[in-house]
């Protein structure tokens, strides 16, 4: 995995768990469990992301090419697309007292990191 997308899951992951100790500290333990389902599905969907959208944009010899790159590319934003809308239903679905604010704070907690991975490469 390219180090710059190792450094974005993980610092994802970490965003994660602080949101939900503060869930846990305001809110108490369903609302830290919410914040990690939320940013637990913001995690595996980008994760399906990279492993798709890498998978599809070289050919077999390791060379890159415009249109496959695209087509990487999109194929990754629809699995991460159908990723988040599964997980969301899982959720709401399975997890009868979830608590939605810290459920979808924690989800957003994972997009803050692209903005910082901006900052950090300029």
């Amino acid at each position: 995995m390219h180090p710059q997308v190792r450094w974005i899951i993980g610092w994802q992951a970490a965003l994660t768990l602080i949101v939900a100790a503060v869930a846990a500290v305001q809110g108490g333990t369903n609302a830290a469990l919410s914040a990690l389902a939320g940013g637990g599905i913001g995690v595996v969907a980008n994760l399906l992301y990279v492993w798709r959208a890498m998978r599809l944009s070289v050919d077999e010899a390791g060379n890159t090419d415009p249109m496959r790159a695209y087509r990487g590319q999109a194929a990754g934003e629809a699995i991460k697309f159908a990723a988040t809308l599964a997980g969301f239903s899982l959720v709401f679905v399975s997890y009868k007292s979830v608590a939605p604010i810290p459920l979808f704070v924690g989800y957003a907690s994972t997009f803050v990191i692209y903005w910082l991975a901006l900052v950090r490469r300029r």
